[in-house]
């Protein structure tokens, strides 16, 4: 890939993220239309993504995202009222840019094309008729000469850009041909913003033959732009190149000591700058030369004393609190963009292989640990074991960077319940509350199609018409919530409503009628809720293109559980339905709880353990080899699963076993085990098709002696015990339950190199 096409890459890898931020700031100036910062954040994102656009010669994006800065630009300045259609038009317009950039991005065919080209014209055929066709504020030339009052601060307060021509002095970096870029498209996008004057070219850097080279860049350039536009405006011209550049803005209007400050700042001599700012009409010959005159007689000491904001005051006449305001709003700004510089951006494929590798690091490591323990090798198992803690460092700080906040994820739903309302007829409003809640991004990309039908089923199914809430003494404006938060080692995200709710009776009839229930049989209310997750199951009495509450939901489950998670459902009638979703942190290395089982070796996800208590003789003879029971804990009662039954392994004779006590959620079990062996970092391998259908198991692992471990997923062996179920085979043998698996049949499996991934996730 050349430097042009990497830095194309970029260029649509931010365009998404401004497309993204237009939308949220819509969506919300559609509930809070006076909050002039949203207003201004959605214009600066439209204007990046021209004037990214403009550099790269995408000259249709160019030109439709125009005719949309023009409609924002007359919103901020009041001739146009921001009202629910226009937010919807630009909704469609932030659509259709996303299109037009993709079409550049990966050409989609013919039809396509001209299909969205035509739409394009339909929607800058409504972008006039509100504007009713008056030119943009942004790119109309402005008078020479204007006073701008406060040049520097008043513009970052919210007051008017100054009017007048800018000086703007700017000197390219040597890498700018190198990086793909050229500086007469800079100058081409400055001509949309207003008039150019006056174009000096500086060639005072051009090295002689001997030292020249080709691909290096020596220019630099004075110009004089009259327009309208803001200082943020015209520096965001230069985004994609302001690291590699010296850029130097003087606002119009500017007293001769700004000039002066220029003339200094620069490389070149001082009589050629000055020449150049008297040729470009910036300051006269007689000013000049007083400035001149006037400065030698000045020192830097005294230049210095003079506060910013009481010498701002003095040259602008602007009141000193004002300068002081728009001065802190400034240092704010530019410390994040400080922050944003250090940011880095990454391919995701390179943190894979990171992750890859740390994992099997972790096995190599307690590979050695395990030697030099049974070397009995005192120094040598010190060296393993710090080895060992430096790694479990490593991995949680390789971990975390692959830990995203669910907010992006949860932002894309406003557009959802915007475009459905309205479709529907419905008022209804999206709550969102822990969007700042961090999980592994891999598991943020698969979650967000199990969300997407969840929230669509409440929207459709689970919300009232607006009649029909009023009418049950319900508010006319419903809502869907959308919450996420830690709990236990897992990830909780809950899609909640406050609408019709499940009526229970009517899932039993519909159960009992497609033969899931039998007639008459006594079910608790969650198990009855869940069964709307079976597969074709549905409720509802008239189907439409969102489908049905309980029309996919089989799918919806399939997906989570793929996850190594789990979902459940609650529901009120009259008050409302919520989703719970339970998910790990990451789906790529875990800390573990090692324990025996009939002679094979079995991971917990330690955040699940609670506490581990010895299993009572009295209990033992109790349960007997029944795969599930209950014990007497602490005075409560607390149910059980003997893994060595109910996996159908082999009894093995112990006077000593134990019990493991897990919690997820609200839920409390113990697993009845032979030996703990401690806690264990552990790198999840999935496990082959082959046993993608076994219940109770999430995964394996390499032991540090080469062996395969099974890792249990807790939540399904639970919920599968619960429900008690049966099947006439074992993998390998016969007669044991369903999810009975022959341990030594998947480490064989597992060690074939086609069923065991390196991916670590």
């Amino acid at each position: 890939m050349n430097i042009l096409d990497q830095a194309a890459g970029t260029f649509f890898a931010e365009s998404r993220e401004m497309l993204a931020q237009m939308e949220d700031c819509l969506l919300r100036l559609e509930v809070e239309p006076a909050d002039r910062d949203t207003l201004d954040a959605l214009f600066r994102s439209a204007h990046t993504i021209k004037g990214s656009a403009g550099l790269f010669g995408f000259d249709h994006v160019v030109s439709f995202t125009h005719e949309v800065e023009t409609v924002l630009d007359q919103v901020r300045d009041g001739t146009v009222a921001l009202s629910a259609p226009l937010v919807a038009l630009l909704l469609r317009c932030a659509d259709t840019v996303g299109h037009l950039i993709g079409q550049v991005e990966s050409p989609s065919n013919q039809g396509d094309d001209r299909a969205r080209t035509e739409e394009a014209r339909t929607l800058v055929a409504e972008l006039k008729a509100v504007t009713g066709t008056r030119p943009a504020a942004a790119v109309a030339p402005a008078r020479a000469g204007a006073s701008t009052g406060n040049a520097a601060g008043a513009e970052e307060a919210g007051a008017q850009p100054p009017s007048g021509a800018w000086h703007i002095s700017v000197r390219f970096g040597r890498d700018m041909f190198r990086n793909g870029m050229d500086p007469l498209a800079f100058i081409r996008y400055l001509e949309t913003l207003g008039e150019l004057e006056h174009v000096f070219t500086i060639e005072d850097a051009i090295p002689g033959q001997q030292d020249y080279d080709a691909e290096s860049c020596y220019l630099g350039f004075e110009m004089r732009l009259a327009t309208a536009a803001s200082r943020t405006t015209i520096e965001e011209a230069f985004s994609f190149v302001r690291d590699d550049c010296e850029l130097r803005l003087v606002p119009p209007g500017s007293r001769i000591d700004a000039y002066l400050a220029l003339i200094d700042a620069l490389p070149e001599a001082h009589e050629r700058i000055g020449e150049i700012l008297v040729a470009c009409g910036a300051v006269t010959r007689a000013e000049l030369d007083r400035a001149l005159d006037q400065q030698s007689r000045i020192t830097e000491g005294e230049r210095a004393a003079e506060p910013i904001g009481a010498l701002l005051a003095r040259e602008t006449g602007v009141p000193e609190r004002v300068v002081e305001a728009a001065a802190g709003k400034q240092g704010k700004a530019r410390e994040a963009r400080a922050e944003e510089s250090r940011l880095l951006r990454i391919s995701a494929d390179k943190l894979d292989g990171l992750i890859n590798l740390v994992g099997e690091l972790v096995i190599a490591g307690a590979g050695a640990n395990l030697l030099a323990r049974r070397a009995r090798d005192r120094p040598l198992t010190e060296a393993t074991q710090t080895v060992l803690r430096l790694v479990e460092d490593i991995r949680n700080s390789a971990l975390q960077l692959r830990m995203v906040q669910i907010n992006e994820t949860f932002t894309r739903f406003r557009r959802v319940v915007h475009d459905v309302s309205r479709s529907l007829g419905k008022h209804i409003e999206l709550s969102i509350s822990g969007a700042d809640t961090e999980l592994d991004k891999s598991v943020v990309e698969r979650i967000g199609d199990p969300l997407m039908h969840l929230v669509r089923n409440a929207l459709d199914h689970g919300i009232e018409t607006p009649a029909q809430r009023l009418a049950a003494g319900k508010p006319e404006m419903a809502r869907v919530t959308l919450n996420a938060f830690h709990d236990s080692g897992s990830i909780v995200i809950e899609v909640i409503d406050d609408g019709r709710g499940l009526d229970r009776e009517r899932i039993l009839r519909k159960a009992v009628e497609r033969g899931l229930v039998e007639a008459g049989a006594t079910l608790g209310d969650s198990e009855v809720m869940n069964l709307v997750f079976e597969a074709g199951f549905s409720t509802a009495e008239q189907v439409t293109d969102l489908s049905g509450r309980g029309v996919g939901m089989d799918v919806v489950r399939r997906n989570i559980e793929a996850l190594r998670g789990s979902v459940s459902l609650s529901s009120r009638i009259g008050e409302g339905t919520r989703v719970t979703i339970r998910l790990p942190l990451t789906l790529a290395i875990i800390d573990g709880f090692l324990v025996d089982v009939a002679g094979g070796s079995y991971v917990l996800p330690l955040d699940l353990v609670r506490e581990c208590v010895d299993l009572r003789p009295e209990c033992a003879a109790q349960i007997g080899d029944a795969a599930v029971g209950c014990i007497d804990l602490h005075g409560e009662v607390l149910p059980v699963v003997h893994l060595a039954a109910w996996f159908g392994q082999p009894a093995v004779r112990s006077n000593r076993r134990s019990v493991v006590v897990v919690r997820f959620g609200e839920q409390r079990a113990g697993l009845i085990v032979d030996r703990l062996l401690g806690e264990f970092q552990t790198v999840i391998k999935p496990l082959g098709r082959l046993f993608a259908h076994l219940k109770g198991i999430g995964g394996s692992t390499i032991l540090g002696s080469g062996e395969v471990a099974l890792i249990l997923d807790v939540p399904a062996l639970i919920a599968s015990a619960e429900h008690g179920r049966t099947a006439p085979r074992r993998i390998g043998g016969s007669g044991a339950t369903q999810d009975a698996v022959d341990l030594q049949q998947i480490q064989e499996a597992q060690h074939e190199p086609a069923a065991l991934p390196t991916a670590a996730h």
